[in-house]
């Protein structure tokens, strides 16, 4: 009997990956260049959600913060474009689903913004009283 091959991805060894949303994870993608060559890009973030378990049509989000701005990426599990994904640091989470991180980054920054404003317009109020 011979076996057919379905896909060139280890589907064993993605089943047996062991990670949950609030861990910090290191996917290594393929990335084609224009002289035909690829290479390998690392995205690391935290992964946000795990989605349909070990099935075939299985995903995850990872966000990652690149300078001020945040960036979220869907990755399927199967993917033959993911050469490898690796657990950079593991965090005990009590929800499976950590969406509430986008709001919750995003009124820091406000935060941070109201700060600095409030911080220009005293400086200004300063030096026009000492004129």
């Amino acid at each position: 009997m011979t076996s057919i091959k379905l896909s060139t991805v280890d589907v064993t060894k993605r089943k047996a990956l062991n990670f949950r949303s609030g861990d910090v994870l290191r996917v290594e993608t393929k990335v084609k260049e224009a002289n035909g060559k690829f290479r390998i890009q690392a995205y690391e973030g935290l992964c946000l959600a795990r989605k349909h378990g070990t099935e075939a049509g299985a995903t995850f989000t990872v966000r990652k913060l690149s300078g001020d701005v945040a960036v979220e990426r869907i990755f399927p599990l199967y993917s033959p474009t993911i050469e490898d994904i690796k657990i950079v640091r593991s965090n005990n989470t009590r929800k499976s689903k950590l969406y509430f991180v986008r709001t919750k980054a995003a009124k820091e920054t406000r935060k941070k913004l109201k700060v600095t404003v409030r911080k220009n317009t005293d400086t200004k109020k300063a030096e026009e009283a000492a004129e």
